[in-house]
């Protein structure tokens, strides 16, 4: 069995970096489509669960009614939501798990079959700044310690280093693309990918709205 795992906050806590330009209940929009976006894309994978963690009763919801496993975080932390995914994937035997942060609205199918087939223990996709990680995939779930948070990247090579572990790194712009910053929602709106995030975007006129920030600044 082998499982991808998209952790996700509570909506309270999302994108608080957005905090600027989108209200509360825009945010919780937002990260709602983005998570929905990713779940078609997981979906679309032969031989692979989906599993998505989080301390959000919404959040669960939306992951039981498009068929994939909720489970639900037991403590507050990103680092604390991956572990106990980690544990669930060796309870059930799992012989490879992927983290796939579901903030990277842009990732197609080809582009994820791509990095899950990629040879060897460890496969990682870093962020474009290459600081943070947004795809970690081990096998076995063991294969290295996860280390998500500020510059987790460096920190994965490190430890596949440490443990004399070949990693991959695989660097495509639909994996490396995550929205942080209130510049990210024009790049996913100029994108022109089809998707509810982009929909969302432009239901909430984010491209006006920023637009008149910028001018403003």
């Amino acid at each position: 069995m082998r499982a991808i795992v998209l952790p996700v906050k509570s909506l309270d806590e999302a994108k608080t970096r957005l905090a600027p330009v989108l209200a509360p209940l825009e945010r919780a929009a937002l990260t709602l489509a983005m998570l929905e976006d990713v779940i078609d894309v997981t979906l679309a994978l032969p031989g692979w669960e989906t599993w998505v963690i989080s301390p959000d009763e919404a959040v669960l919801e939306v992951a039981a009614r498009r068929g994939v496993t909720p489970i639900v975080e037991d403590r507050p932390s990103l680092v604390a939501a991956i572990r106990q995914a980690e544990d669930e994937a060796l309870a059930r035997g799992a012989a490879a798990l992927a983290v796939l942060l579901p903030d990277t609205p842009l990732v197609t199918t080809p582009a994820l079959t791509r990095a899950v087939h990629t040879l060897g223990p460890v496969v990682v996709a870093p962020a474009r700044d290459e600081a943070g990680t947004n795809l970690l995939l081990r096998r076995p779930p063991t294969a290295i310690a996860s280390s998500f948070g500020r510059d987790s990247y460096r920190r994965h090579l490190q430890a596949a280093a440490h443990a004399d572990v070949p990693v991959a790194v695989v660097e495509q712009q639909e994996l490396a693309f995550d929205v942080d910053h209130p510049d990210d929602i024009l790049t996913l709106l100029n994108a022109r990918r089809a998707g509810r995030s982009r929909q969302v975007a432009r239901e909430l006129d984010l491209s006006g709205r920023l637009g008149a920030t910028a001018q403003e600044g």
